[in-house]
C-alpha cells in the first residue's frame, strides 16, 4: 500500500489513530501494528523529536520509507510545529499533512499565520491541522483547565481554512497516568459547530473507555505518544535488568519495539470498538 495523505484517512467513517515517532523502532512498531490489525495509522513526527535528532530529514525519510512499504495505509504527519521553515521542509520531503501550532500566539496572529500556512500548504496539496484553545501540559504554554469554545472554533476554521482542528476538552500532554476527565458534552457541541475533523491531543492520559466514548462523541483523530513510550521503556528496562551483561542494542530495543507493537494494536482495537 503506498503512502497516503492524512485527508484520505480522515474521510473514513472509523477514527484515525495517530502515534508519535521518536526513533525508527517507533515507526516500525506502529506500522507493524497497523498491518496486524488491518487498520490505517498516522506516523507523527513532532518538532520536539526533530530537535532531538538535530534535523528533520533522517527520521522523516525513515518514517516515509516504512510507510511506503506497509501493507495498511500509513500517513506521515508533522506534529506541533511552531516553525514555518520546518513546515516548508516537511512539505518538500513529502509529508502529506502538517500541524501548525500557533496556540502560544495572540489570537489575531494565530489566525493570520495559520491562514498563511494553509494557503502555502494547500498549494502543495498538503492538509493542515491547527489548534485553538490550549491543551494542558505542553511545555508550560497550555493551561490544564482550558476549554475550546465551539463558536470561536467555528469562526477560527472559517478564517483559516484548516483541514482539522485540535481542541481542548480536558486531556493533557505527557500524562503518565490515565486519569484525564474529558468533557463529552463539549466534544458533541464542537462536532456540531465545527465543519472539519476534531483532533484529541494528550490521549495517553485518557482511559480506554473514555477514548472510545470520545470517538462516539465526535473526535476523529486520536493522538497518542507517552503511552507508547511507557511500554517501550518498560520492556527495555526489564530486559536490561534481567541480563546485566546485555550490550547489544538490537536485543533490548527489539524488545521495546515488540512491546510497543502490542500496545499500538490494542489501542487501535479500542478506538475502533473491536
Amino acid at each position: 500500500m503506498p503512502l497516503v495523505p492524512l485527508r484520505d484517512l480522515l474521510d473514513r467513517s472509523a477514527p484515525t489513530a495517530a502515534f508519535n515517532v521518536i526513533q525508527i523502532e517507533h515507526a516500525e512498531a506502529i506500522a507493524a501494528a497497523a498491518d496486524e490489525t488491518g487498520a490505517p495509522v498516522v506516523l507523527q513526527i513532532s518538532e520536539n523529536a526533530v530537535r532531538y535528532h538535530g534535523s528533520l530529514a533522517p527520521i522523516s525519510r525513515a518514517a516515509l520509507a516504512i510507510a511506503a512499504s506497509a501493507v495498511s495505509p500509513v500517513a506521515v504527519h508533522l506534529d506541533h510545529a511552531t516553525s514555518e521553515d520546518l513546515i516548508r521542509e516537511a512539505v518538500d520531503l513529502g509529508f502529506g499533512s502538517v500541524m501548525f501550532d500557533g496556540s502560544a500566539l495572540g489570537h489575531d496572529e494565530n489566525v493570520a499565520r495559520t491562514a498563511a500556512v494553509v494557503r502555502r500548504c494547500h498549494g502543495r496539496d498538503v492538509s493542515v491541522e491547527a489548534e485553538l484553545g490550549e491543551i494542558g501540559g505542553k511545555n508550560g504554554v497550555h493551561e490544564p483547565g482550558a476549554r475550546t469554545d465551539p463558536d470561536e472554533a467555528a469562526r477560527y476554521v472559517e478564517a483559516t481554512g484548516v483541514d482539522a482542528l485540535a481542541v481542548a476538552v480536558g486531556s493533557s500532554h505527557a500524562m503518565l497516568t490515565r486519569t484525564a476527565t474529558l468533557d463529552f458534552d463539549l466534544i458533541a457541541r464542537l462536532k456540531a459547530a465545527v465543519p472539519v475533523p476534531l483532533v484529541l491531543h494528550g490521549s495517553s492520559g485518557v482511559a480506554d473507555e473514555h477514548l472510545a466514548a470520545a470517538v462516539r462523541a465526535g473526535m476523529r483523530k486520536i493522538n497518542i505518544a507517552t503511552q507508547l513510550n511507557k511500554f517501550f521503556t518498560a520492556a527495555i528496562r526489564a530486559g536490561l535488568g534481567d541480563d546485566p551483561v546485555l550490550v547489544d542494542p538490537r536485543r533490548y530495543l527489539g524488545a521495546g519495539r515488540e512491546a510497543m507493537t502490542t500496545e499500538v494494536a490494542r489501542l487501535i482495537r479500542v478506538l475502533e470498538g473491536r
